[in-house]
């Protein structure tokens, strides 16, 4: 809950939560931050519909920060 009210305390401040403390990045962080095209994230998104490392807000996807990384590490190839 702290978290929470920290995160919309900055919201409202206009201020920028580093990348690497987020709980979800969208594909284009994703793909800066996992060194993986945009193209490539959202194959992986579609080959895994039902994937637990992802979250569909409307048509945006957002993924899993924890979750992907934690697929990333048990995938042999992508």
């Amino acid at each position: 809950k702290e978290y929470r009210r920290q995160r919309q305390m900055c919201i409202r401040e206009g201020i920028d939560i580093p990348i690497w403390k987020r709980y979800l990045l969208s594909v284009t962080e994703a793909a800066q931050f996992y060194h993986i095209g945009e193209k490539r994230l959202r194959q992986i998104v579609d080959i895994h519909p039902n994937g637990e490392f992802y979250l569909l807000v409307g048509n945006k996807v957002l993924f899993k920060k924890e979750q992907f990384e934690q697929f990333l590490a048990e995938s042999t190839a992508i």
